[in-house]
């Protein structure tokens, strides 16, 4: 359970929030109101997302439910130091397309006394870690796993499938690329999809060798 208070208030170091969990399970919502809290207290609160992410819109962190927050696009995290001076609370979204720079950043401004929250993704489309949030989550203080809801099961949903065929690791999307599984279903569905592969190998192998000894 996350709590926003420390036991010692002489401390002058700060600490990392982690948001993380699939696609539509909440992630960004969570970001926003815990930043909205922070700004409403009168912290000086600064957001920052990568400059890829212009899904919704090129300056504004937009959650699925349409709430916004406005932020400042960065290329990579070597540039969000600069931008954070002489602020209480930092904000990080979609942490897992910033190279690994991310975690050397997000300690530094801990170590300066900022609260350092971050949201991403934990795992890709394959269900592997992604990218720094791994690292990200063992040297957070607070680690926050939020989950969607399984639209094949109804149950729990941890993994972000890709439905659409692309095999770039990063690829904005929605509910048209992408829909969130249950462990169980994820399961049946990476099974299902490497079948069809070995199929459609198989067959355009068999055509190619029919196709050479026809020549």
């Amino acid at each position: 359970m996350f709590l926003e208070n420390t036991v010692n208030h002489k401390e002058q170091f700060g600490w990392i929030e982690v948001i993380c969990g699939s696609m539509f399970s909440g992630k960004t919502e969570e970001l926003i109101r815990r930043l909205k809290r922070a700004q409403i207290a009168r912290q000086k609160v600064e957001i920052f997302k990568p400059a890829v992410d212009v899904r919704y819109d090129e300056d504004m962190v937009v959650s699925h439910d349409e709430n916004q927050i406005r932020s400042t696009p960065v290329p990579a995290a070597a540039n969000i130091p600069i931008l954070a001076d002489d602020c209480d609370v930092v904000g990080i979204d979609e942490a897992q397309f910033f190279d690994d720079e991310i975690v050397r950043v997000c300690n530094d401004l801990a170590n300066k006394g900022v609260r350092v929250i971050v949201a991403g993704l934990d795992m890709d489309f394959k269900g592997n870690p992604f990218g720094p949030m791994p690292n990200l989550m063992a040297t957070a203080e607070y680690v926050t796993k939020v989950h969607a809801v399984c639209t094949r099961t109804g149950n729990l949903a941890q993994y972000s499938y890709r439905k659409a065929k692309n095999e770039n690791l990063v690829l904005l999307g929605e509910v048209d690329e992408y829909e969130p599984l249950s462990r169980a279903a994820f399961y049946k569905a990476m099974t299902r999809d490497k079948v069809r592969n070995m199929n459609v190998n198989g067959a355009q192998e068999i055509s190619s060798k029919s196709n050479n000894s026809n020549a």
